[in-house]
């Protein structure tokens, strides 16, 4: 069974590809997709001064709204009709997710199966239409006090601006769901990544242009890009470990034949969270500040408060988005692993951990390992998040740069490139297997 595995990877290359057709479909499907999210970005909204709204952004692009605009692919800055992104479904999800632990009848729904989990997802887009309600009218409201951005103010205005931007949620929402169904990698995920990496040469250009006029030192460059590529190896090195248990299964007879007894491992990996702790604190620490900035010196004293306490390398913010990466790792490991299950499954298949009895006392020792390595994943992510940002708000190098936004480009492509393999390892399969079923019927 190894050596047969072992030939089919051996055996994934670029002919292998050339007859995945499906495989093929799937990605020129992504690339489309990723393609009309970023035309959208492109699109502003009616009733905008282009010029207005640059100046006004450049004055506040250094805090939160220049991170926002780097999730949102550069839409907030040219206010786009995707300038809200993804980010009230997020929002919506760990909303969802949170109400999920305390509610008997959504907990109902998720032992449902996939009829529950369709009414979830239901009520997620319910969610998402109500926050991105509220985003919109917010952000209508604040360009129409943010100076002379509105050619024509009024309630009109914040009409068609709050239709506008719940319409681009919504439509990424769907747009999201359609990749991960027919395409390739999480939808979601995808997006983002997208948004990311298509600003990612402005901001290495933006970088060089301020190391030449003499803003940034070179040395600071050259220590910015060592630090990105230590940050990507250290990346790929930490979502690639693994904490492997050892499953024994005892010889068992089938007929009149005996099989040996069998060992094999299972695989807990240090961070099975995987991005999603990011994107929930990065979400939920943009959520109540970004109409802030729009406002800036024109809204209450408290709300000028808050923006100032949670700026970036601001202590509040550093202490913040520490604890919520530490909280989302935990609660997000408990949504997708459950060890009850998974002590139940290798029970009924006659597996067991060898020292651990069989069922309740398997499911334990699984959460206590479970629990510790989630505890060093839960450390990787904040390290990798919070000291390059750090770095960057006093070094006034672009986000693009930091830990988040290279821990989302990573990921997801580690992400995508690995469900690749995956389509290709079940097509060769598929090809084996229909090669062995008609030299069957040849020696037949």
């Amino acid at each position: 069974m190894a050596s047969a595995a072992e030939q089919l990877v051996s055996n994934l290359n670029f002919s292998a590809f050339s007859k995945a057709t499906e495989l093929k479909q799937r990605i020129w499907f992504t690339l489309g997709a990723l393609l009309i999210y970023r035309l959208g970005t492109y699109i502003p909204i009616p009733g905008i001064d282009p010029q207005a709204l640059a100046d006004i952004f450049r004055q506040q692009q250094g805090g939160i709204l220049g991170m926002f605009n780097m999730f949102a692919g550069g839409a907030v800055g040219r206010m786009a009709i995707f300038a809200l992104n993804i980010m009230p479904y997020i929002s919506a999800s760990i909303i969802i997710q949170l109400l999920t632990t305390v509610s008997p009848h959504l907990e109902q729904l998720k032992k449902e199966g996939e009829q529950g989990r369709k009414q979830i997802n239901q009520y997620t887009r319910y969610g998402t239409v109500f926050l991105a309600t509220l985003q919109g009218y917010g952000i209508a409201v604040g360009l129409e006090g943010a100076g002379n951005i509105v050619t024509d103010p009024g309630l009109f205005f914040r009409i068609t601006t709050v239709i506008t931007l719940v319409g681009g949620t919504v439509f990424l929402m769907w747009l999201g769901e359609q990749i991960t169904a027919r395409g390739v990698g999480n939808g979601i995920s995808l997006i983002i990544f997208a948004g990311i990496v298509a600003e990612l040469p402005s901001a290495i250009v933006g970088t060089f242009e301020l190391g030449r006029q003499g803003a940034l030192s070179t040395p600071l460059i050259l220590g910015i890009l060592v630090m990105a590529v230590l940050v990507i190896a250290f990346i790929v090195f930490m979502e690639r470990a693994q904490r492997r248990l050892l499953v024994q299964y005892p010889k068992r007879q089938m007929g009149n034949r005996m099989f040996q007894g069998d060992s094999s491992h299972l695989p807990l990996k240090l961070n099975t969270a995987g991005v999603i702790p990011p994107i929930f604190a990065s979400s939920l620490l943009l959520l109540p500040v970004t109409i802030a900035n729009f406002s800036a010196g024109q809204g209450p004293d408290w709300l000028t408060s808050i923006t100032a306490l949670v700026g970036h390398g601001q202590p509040l913010y550093i202490v913040l988005y520490v604890a919520m990466i530490v909280f989302f790792a935990f609660f997000y490991t408990a949504v997708v692993f459950n060890p009850a299950d998974t002590a139940d499954n290798l029970k009924k298949y006659g597996g067991f951990i060898p020292g651990i009895r069989p069922g309740e006392r398997t499911a334990e020792y699984i959460d206590y390992v479970l629990t510790r390595i989630t505890v060093v994943g839960a450390a990787y992510l904040a390290i990798v998040c919070v000291i390059p940002e750090m770095l960057i708000s006093y070094a006034a190098v672009p986000f693009y740069f930091g830990g988040t936004s290279l821990l989302i480009v990573v990921s997801v492509t580690m992400d995508t490139v690995a469900q690749v393999q995956s389509h290709l390892l079940a097509h060769q399969y598929e090809g084996l297997i229909k090669k062995s079923k008609l030299g069957g019927k040849r020696r037949g």
